[in-house]
């Protein structure tokens, strides 16, 4: 008894040590989601597949149906999560706090009353080594209103109200703005903020999906065309094309591919001939592993594109209260954009903004200030 014991742990420690093996060979394992993996035969020119279930990691491989143990793939893929866990690092962005005088850096400062300007009020500090007076706006320098006005407006307005019905909320806080001054900070703020996001690195899945929607810009229709990270939401890029059947979509892959810093192994689409040439010519290659083009999705059925079509209805729903676009480089699309990734919260991540899903927090009570902030600091 004790003999048998004793050569199955031995058994099951060579499994181990296989699939360790494996994980540590480069291209023997692909990732298709959180849930699904490949793992290439060491014996044969083929891939196992591997999943997780209610039960744990099943494997199709004839070791884990027959004998029904951890096969060294599952072992494989275990240490490839775990790898992958451990690496992944979780990029935080805080507000912005006075920590020392901008002048002689010294850390020796205290609060001194306040500065009046018309609209609202700036803390004062003083340094007691050089003792210079200074205050901090960092982002808001030079503006008429606070920033609570100015973000409170970019909230409202990406959340769903108008340029106007935004500038009779904020009249109820006593911000008397117009109309123009609204979409004014909307376009400042969405330039000074994509400048710093882009040179994020979001830790984005590996199947990721692209689909089109029609808007109107005075009236006439073009269409908007969206890439997306399956797994975690994450609006990667776009662009407006006057067309649909005959546009070139390889200008949206090769920036999804630069502000990824990579491709992904799965692009999932609808038929559309623009997405095959595209795919071709910027995710295709001939070495392995190679990346697969899905292009037979529907509306229904588990062959389907329901996550990029939530992005589709955001894009309409916000369409509907403008009553259409004025130019094809509106700062609108890209300022809802920041909003669908760092902002708001998604009931299909448990609460999570894409960005945090994808490792990167924005901290504070006011997640507009604190990008705003950074993005101004790192200008």
């Amino acid at each position: 008894m004790f003999a048998n014991n004793e050569n199955n742990m031995q058994t099951v420690g060579t499994r181990e040590d296989r699939g360790k093996a494996i994980a540590e060979k480069d291209g023997q394992i692909k990732r298709v989601d959180e849930h699904f993996y490949r793992v290439k035969s060491q014996s044969k020119d083929k891939w196992y597949k591997v999943r997780f279930s209610e039960i744990g990691w099943r494997c199709n491989c004839p070791d884990h149906k027959s004998r029904g143990v951890k096969c060294k793939h599952i072992f494989a893929v275990e240490f490839s999560f775990n790898l992958r866990e451990q690496v992944k690092k979780s990029v935080v962005i805080q507000p912005i706090t006075v920590s020392d005088c901008p002048f002689c850096h010294s850390i020796n400062i205290k609060k001194f009353g306040v500065r009046h300007n018309k609209n609202y009020d700036i803390q004062k500090f003083y340094c007691k080594d050089c003792n210079q007076y200074f205050s901090y706006n960092i982002g808001f320098e030079k503006l008429k209103h606070n920033p609570q006005a100015v973000t409170t407006a970019m909230q409202l307005y990406f959340s769903g109200e108008s340029l106007r019905n935004t500038q009779k909320s904020l009249r109820l806080i006593g911000v008397d703005v117009s109309h123009q001054t609204v979409f004014n900070w909307i376009e400042k703020y969405t330039l000074l903020m994509k400048q710093y996001i882009d040179k994020l690195k979001p830790d984005v899945g590996n199947t990721w999906r692209a689909d089109e929607v029609f808007v109107r810009f005075s009236g006439n229709m073009k269409y908007l065309f969206a890439l997306m990270d399956d797994e975690t939401r994450f609006w990667i890029a776009q662009e407006v094309a006057d067309t649909k059947f005959k546009h070139d979509a390889k200008n949206l892959f090769q920036e999804g591919k630069e502000l990824m810093g990579r491709r992904p192994n799965v692009l999932i689409t609808d038929g559309l001939g623009a997405y095959h040439d595209a795919f071709n010519q910027v995710f295709y290659q001939n070495s392995s592993p190679r990346s697969k083009h899905i292009n037979a999705i529907k509306l229904n059925g588990d062959k389907n594109n329901n996550k990029m079509e939530r992005i589709n209805g955001e894009i309409r729903d916000r369409e509907k209260v403008m009553r259409g676009l004025k130019k094809k480089n509106t700062p609108i699309l890209k300022g809802y954009q920041i909003y669908h990734n760092y902002v708001r919260p998604h009931e299909g991540l448990n609460g999570k903004t894409p960005a945090e899903a994808c490792g990167i927090k924005v901290e504070g009570d006011n997640k507009w200030i604190t990008l705003i902030q950074n993005a101004s600091l790192n200008q």
